[in-house]
C-alpha cells in the first residue's frame, strides 16, 4: 500500500511539476502586463487570454487524459463562440474542471473570467495575474464594489470583449454543515431550501444580469449543475491532489463526475431585480430536483 501510494505521488509530481512551472510563468507574464492594461486593455485582454488558454488547456489534459478523468454531460448543446452569464453550484476545488471542460467544447476556455476575493489583487503573481486579465475581484458587498464591477463589466459592455463570466452563486462550498446552517436561514426567512445545494446568493447575479443586458453580443444565461460522486459517496469529490497525480475515475475509488448545462436566452429573465432573484431561487430548487435524480440513478448502479 505505502509503496503503491508512493508510485501515485511520484506519477503526479511527474505530471503536475512541468504545469506548476508554466504557471507561474504565465502569471509573471500577466504581472507584467497589469501595467499596460490601463493603456492598451483590448490588446492585454486578448494576450491573457491567449495565455489563459495554454495553462487551463494543460491541467484540463492532466484531468481529462493523463488521469482519465471522463466527465458526462447532459443537457442543452452551447454554441461555439458564445458569450454568456455562466452561474454554477460549488462543491469543490474540482469545479473548475467541469466548467472548463464545457469551455474547451464551446471554445470559450481562453475567455473564461471568473469573480475572485478581492483580497487576492494584493498577491503577488497570482492575485497580479487575476488582475490583468480582467477578472471581477469582489468583497461580496455590492455597494462595496460598484467601482470594481463597473470596470469589469465596462470591458464587455463597451469593449464588447467575449467571455463566459462565471459565479459560484452559493458564495462558498457546499458542506453539510454550510447547509445546515443555510437550511435554519431559509426557514427563518420563509425561503425554500434546494436538495443538495446551499440557498443562492441573489445580489450578485442580479448586478451582473441588469449590467450585461446593455451587451448585444451577451446573450444568454448557462445554469450549470455539478455532481460527484467519490468513495461511493453522493456530492464528495476527488481531493485536489487526486485529480492531479492520480486516475480518479477508477472503479476502486466509485468515482463519477457530471455536469449538466441548460442554456437560457437572456432576453427570456424578468426585467425587475425582485423578479430576477426569484427565478434564480427557481434555478436552484430545479437544480436540487436534478441533483437528487443523479444521486438515485447512481445509487442504483
Amino acid at each position: 500500500m505505502a509503496a503503491g501510494k508512493w508510485l501515485t505521488d511520484l506519477r503526479g509530481l511527474l505530471i503536475v511539476i512541468p504545469w506548476a512551472l508554466s504557471l507561474v510563468v504565465m502569471d509573471l507574464t500577466l504581472s507584467f502586463l497589469l501595467p499596460i492594461s490601463y493603456l492598451f486593455p483590448n490588446w492585454v485582454y486578448n494576450a491573457s487570454s491567449f495565455i489563459a488558454f495554454a495553462n487551463w488547456n494543460w491541467i484540463q489534459c492532466i484531468f481529462e487524459v493523463f488521469n482519465g478523468g471522463k466527465i458526462t454531460m447532459s443537457g442543452d448543446v452551447l454554441p461555439e463562440g458564445e458569450s454568456a452569464i455562466v452561474i454554477a453550484n460549488h462543491v469543490s476545488w474540482t469545479d473548475f474542471y467541469m466548467i472548463q471542460a464545457l469551455a474547451v467544447r464551446a471554445g470559450m476556455l481562453g475567455r473564461c473570467r471568473w469573480f475572485a476575493k478581492i483580497e487576492l489583487r494584493w498577491v503577488p503573481l497570482l492575485g497580479w495575474g487575476i488582475w490583468a486579465m480582467g477578472m471581477p475581484m469582489v468583497s461580496r458587498k455590492w455597494t462595496k464594489d460598484k467601482k470594481e464591477l463597473d470596470r469589469v463589466f465596462a470591458g464587455i459592455t463597451v469593449r464588447k470583449w467575449p467571455t463566459w463570466l462565471i459565479s459560484f452563486s452559493e458564495a462558498t462550498r457546499y458542506t453539510p454543515k454550510k447547509a445546515e446552517a443555510a437550511r435554519v436561514w431559509c426557514k427563518e426567512n420563509d425561503r425554500p431550501m434546494p436538495k443538495h445545494l446551499l440557498y443562492p446568493r441573489t445580489k450578485g447575479f442580479v448586478t451582473t444580469v441588469q449590467h450585461l443586458r446593455k451587451a448585444k453580443h451577451v446573450v444568454a444565461v448557462y445554469d450549470v449543475t455539478i455532481a460527484y460522486q467519490h468513495k461511493h459517496k453522493f456530492l464528495e469529490a476527488p481531493t485536489i491532489w487526486e485529480s492531479l497525480s492520480c486516475p480518479v475515475l477508477s472503479g476502486k475509488r466509485g468515482s463519477r463526475v457530471h455536469v449538466d448545462v441548460k442554456r437560457i436566452p437572456l432576453v427570456d429573465l424578468p426585467e425587475t431585480d425582485a423578479e430576477l432573484a426569484k427565478w434564480l431561487e427557481t434555478r436552484w430548487m430545479k437544480k436540487g430536483g436534478f441533483l437528487e435524480g443523479k444521486r438515485e440513478e447512481w445509487s442504483r448502479s
